[in-house]
């Protein structure tokens, strides 16, 4: 006997249910960037949940690499008329996965009331007047120390860092106290520029960082990213920075850090989960603080960070309803609390808040009120909006290659008026498209 005759045999013995769920069953695909078994893990757990609950619907995670090889992935596969029903999009991607004109924007899917979203989280996905994606995992840097070696070198752990010169300040003492450890650590990432940009008050991006019309040249030539700049050489030309000697590599730059190498790490709040393990192996204390600033700065706070859900456009209805129900699973209450616990992402939902502090969450874990803290205080404005550029991928690239030739002994001056120059390019490059 065929395998197909076997199949509609064991059907027809199922009776007539069997045959309208073979026939009605909706496949959901969901491609997202968390490789590891912890958030992947909990992504495929929310998965066979909504499945469970929803027999007409099956959604199907898959991990589809780093972020831009997502969107990449996703625009290509749309184009060939095989999109995935759920792409996790990073943030930074924002503007060319609306130019794309791959996507639709989920509040056109079904009613939705979006009002329980943290506003500045669902703010940052509002283009146009329109929600384009679902907030899922969003973050923003902090400091994180290791508070057995800052007592090694006569500091406080209670006072950490909060200045470009406070930090400069603790590196001299760590350095003159020869406790076998660099100073400070941090990945080479451009997002980390935008966001110091922010604190500062100045856009990345001119036309309000892309949202009062589209960005036709960046800030690099300002005062603020000098300051910033001057920050990192002043680190490396005293032998204080330690990073792997790659460009975006997060996890080499935690190794660093939980091997206890540097004291001082910068990195993202979705990294207070893995860091606290990584604390935990190696058998000291972490502490967390707010993201150093230049001195005389007022705070203006930080830029959203992390990715959203968006959902493609060539997809049937029942398709897109389906998928949109499970990104609003997904993001729910109770589950936004319980990613937030696993990893540090922010909450993306005031409920999720209220929840975590009815169940003293926050006192269980000041670290995360940390993060926390430095977010819901960061003032809105067009610098903290973040910035909007579907050439944003090659911008944020542009300057992570300038922060590394500072470091190879390039001048400050130098490295910005070539990375200006370059990355205006890349802005009239990819505006050029819409004329």
């Amino acid at each position: 006997m065929s395998s197909m005759r076997k199949i509609t045999l064991l059907l027809a013995l199922m009776g007539p249910a069997a045959f309208q769920l073979a026939q009605a069953q909706t496949t959901v695909e969901f491609w997202h960037t968390f490789g590891d078994p912890k958030r992947g893990g909990w992504i495929q757990d929310r998965a066979d949940e909504f499945n469970k609950a929803n027999p007409g619907i099956k959604v199907v995670p898959a991990y589809k690499g780093n972020d831009n090889d997502l969107i990449s992935a996703t625009i290509l596969s749309a184009r060939q008329g095989n999109a995935p029903a759920i792409s996790q999009i990073f943030e930074g991607g924002s503007q060319l996965a609306l130019d794309s004109g791959v996507f639709q924007p989920v509040s056109g899917i079904k009613n939705v009331d979006f009002s329980d979203y943290i506003k500045p989280v669902i703010n940052f996905y509002t283009i146009g007047g329109k929600v384009n994606s679902l907030p899922f995992n969003s973050s923003s840097p902090v400091l994180y120390y290791n508070k057995d070696l800052m007592k090694k070198a006569g500091l406080d752990p209670k006072k950490p860092p909060t200045t470009f010169n406070g930090l400069l300040a603790d590196c001299k003492k760590i350095e003159a106290a020869k406790i076998g450890a660099t100073c400070f650590g941090m990945s080479v990432n451009g997002w980390f520029v935008e966001n110091w940009m922010a604190e500062q008050g100045q856009t990345f991006l001119n036309n309000d960082n892309g949202r009062s019309g589209r960005a036709t040249a960046t800030n690099l030539d300002s005062k603020a990213a000098r300051n910033i700049f001057s920050f990192f050489k002043t680190l490396q030309d005293n032998k204080y920075y330690s990073y792997t000697g790659k460009i975006e590599d997060f996890d080499g730059s935690d190794a660093i850090f939980t091997n206890q190498k540097v004291v001082f790490h910068i990195t993202s709040t979705s990294k207070i989960g893995n860091n606290s393990d990584g604390a935990k192996r190696a058998g000291f204390e972490l502490g967390v603080g707010v993201l150093p600033i230049p001195n005389g700065t007022k705070r203006n706070g930080v830029v959203l960070g992390g990715a959203s859900l968006w959902i493609a456009k060539a997809i049937p209805k029942a398709k897109a309803e389906g998928a949109l129900d499970f990104a609003l699973y997904m993001t729910n209450t109770k589950n936004m609390a319980s990613w937030h616990k696993l990893t540090g992402y922010y909450p993306v939902r005031e409920s999720s808040i209220k929840l975590l502090r009815g169940e003293g969450w926050f006192t269980k874990a000041p670290l995360q009120l940390v993060a926390f803290n430095q977010q819901t205080n960061t003032v809105p404005s067009p610098a903290t909006a973040g910035a909007l550029t579907g050439a944003g991928p090659q911008t944020r690239k542009i300057v992570e290659e300038a922060w590394q030739k500072v470091l190879n002994g390039t001048s400050v001056d130098a490295a910005l008026k070539e990375a200006k120059t370059r990355a205006d390019a890349a802005l009239a490059e990819y505006n050029a498209n819409f004329k």
